[in-house]
């Protein structure tokens, strides 16, 4: 199952090789779809690490990720369990881009000067 979320690119960080086979890059999104904004952690592995590269911190992005969970027991037997938000794909929101265009234009200061000739 995927899930898709909009935010804005609030932090990334370089790619870990974390065995001969495995590598990730974590990176925040920050989402405003509550009260208070939230800062989601998200990973990329393998060759999507570079995906990152062609954004910016401050971007609008649109994420295409999924839920993963595993159980992990320690040598000692102790049992934990951990989540991450595998993304598959990073797009720039265009719908961000839309909305900025909505915006209505400023007023000017002082009302425009007209001429009492005819315009003709």
């Amino acid at each position: 199952m995927g899930y898709e979320i909009t935010g804005k690119l609030y932090a990334t960080f370089d790619a870990e090789q974390k065995t001969e086979r495995f590598r990730k890059r974590d990176f925040v999104l920050e989402v405003t779809d509550s009260r208070f904004p939230q800062h989601v952690l998200f990973q990329l592995t393998g060759d999507r690490c570079e995906v990152l590269d062609a954004f910016s911190k401050g971007d609008q992005v649109k994420v295409e990720f999924s839920l993963r969970g595993r159980e992990w027991t320690s040598p000692s037997g102790d049992i934990r369990y951990f989540n991450s938000l595998d993304v598959w794909q990073i797009h720039a929101d265009a719908s961000a881009d839309a909305s900025a265009g909505d915006e209505e234009p400023p007023m000017p200061e002082e009302p425009p000067v007209f001429s009492e000739d005819p315009p003709f």
